[in-house]
């Protein structure tokens, strides 16, 4: 049985605008299209949009998703893939999570005992308890995958010194939190060129967008709002 757009963008909570530009781009072509113009899709290409909607959820971006389907693995053999992946990755955040809780912890503690703390952890410390030996075997069959995860790590790299700024107390306006954000206003302007409004607009994402806002909330609570006002404070003071 088919089904048309609008009941596959309402189960999938994917817009049907979304749907037409990946058959326009090759990615999910419908399975035909009605007397009236409009898309239905079978069950494969329902297997297909899961696909694709697991990798997104993952990091990895829609040039690197066509070739991962290109590569017309099995799908209970993808699926099992992403699945290994998916775990890997919630193990990784639940580790990343829990380290910078006990900074925050020992943070805290410090404060208490009225001492400086001098070994705040450092990035490579976020990482503890996840190696990558878990899960490269499944990477090496998905090359594209191999290449989102070192993004997935770039990323992450960016959210981890904000984390400890904010962990220890730093206003997000002051200089060495607005350093970190120089970097990644730098990062961004070497694709195209991004204004004060559009850098404060990506910062209201950091919150607005759902899954944005999870990315950060698994490194520290409230470092979305932090990296929010960062990128605010940043904007209205170097780039007007």
């Amino acid at each position: 049985m088919d089904r048309p757009i609008a009941e596959v963008a309402r189960m999938s909570g994917v817009t049907a605008r979304t749907l037409r530009h990946y058959d326009e781009t090759g990615l999910l072509p419908p399975a035909r299209i009605g007397a009236n113009g409009h898309r239905r899709y079978e069950e494969r290409q329902l297997l297909l949009l899961q696909q694709i909607l697991v990798l997104r959820a993952l990091g990895v971006g829609l040039p690197e998703i066509g070739r991962i389907l290109s590569e017309r693995v099995d799908e209970v053999e993808a699926l099992r893939g992403h699945h290994r992946r998916l775990v890997a990755e919630r193990d990784r955040l639940d580790a990343l999570a829990g380290t910078v809780s006990r900074t925050i912890a020992e943070l805290e503690q410090s404060r208490k005992d009225g001492r400086e703390m001098t070994a705040v952890n450092r990035p490579e410390n976020l990482f503890e308890g996840v190696q990558p030996s878990q899960y490269e075997e499944n990477l090496r069959d998905f090359p594209a995958l191999a290449e989102a995860e070192a993004g997935q790590r770039e990323r992450t790299a960016l959210m981890i010194r904000p984390a400890e700024l904010m962990a220890a107390g730093t206003d997000a306006g002051a200089g060495a939190v607005l350093a970190e954000i120089d970097g990644q206003y730098r990062a961004l302007t070497e694709l195209s060129p991004v204004s004060a409004d559009e850098f404060r607009a990506i910062g209201r994402s950091c919150v607005d967008n759902e899954q944005w806002r999870g990315a950060y909330g698994a490194i520290a609570p409230g470092l979305a709002a932090y990296q929010r006002d960062a990128i605010v404070a940043y904007a209205t003071s170097r780039l007007g």
